[in-house]
């Protein structure tokens, strides 16, 4: 993380703009709930809006992007709409764009080695599909339902409030699918 005198500056300053807007605008939706580890917390897991989850399984990323967001919301919502609001980014592929997802905020990192069942280092570029040994899925569950892969890409999936949506590192078949 940079942490220069540049940057500190820029952030306080934007807070402070951040801070004026908000005693000017009538009342706001609330923040996102946020949950650090890979359980949701109590209010994310009771979320009315949209849960986003991301589950970084076995990979051992320090600082990584798992946790759970509950994005207020009482309309439908594009999924890469709900990850913005989440503080989330994506990364497509050079072959794919953004169909495919190749990273979540940056992991892994394209200098980061992946470790195949085989004792194998393979370092994604995201140049094509990512290796089948190592990737990012995307899940859907409707509310009250089971977590299915999702059937569109993230430009085109629409939640409804109530859904939560999953991104889920596979690393050598673990995990296959969500744990939340």
């Amino acid at each position: 993380m940079n942490s220069s005198p540049r940057a500190f500056a820029t952030a306080a300053a934007f807070a402070a703009l951040l801070a004026a807007l908000a005693a000017c605008a009538p009342a706001a939706a609330p923040a996102p709930t946020t949950s650090s580890s890979t359980g949701a917390s109590a209010e994310v897991a009771e979320c009315a809006g949209v849960r986003v989850i991301v589950e970084t399984g076995d990979l051992a990323v320090e600082d990584g992007p798992a946790g759970a967001t509950c994005i207020d919301t009482t309309e439908a919502i594009a999924a890469s709409d709900a990850l913005t609001e989440a503080g989330l980014t994506t990364e497509g592929t050079d072959q794919y764009g953004d169909q495919v997802v190749c990273r979540v905020n940056g992991v892994p990192a394209e200098d980061f080695a992946l470790t195949a069942e085989d004792g194998s280092e393979y370092f994604e570029t995201c140049a094509s599909m990512p290796a089948a040994f190592a990737y990012w899925s995307l899940w859907v569950q409707p509310a009250g339902g089971e977590w299915a892969y999702a059937e569109e890409g993230l430009s085109t999936l629409q939640l409804e409030p109530g859904e939560s949506l999953e991104l889920l590192f596979t690393l050598n078949g673990e995990p296959a699918e969500p744990s939340v």
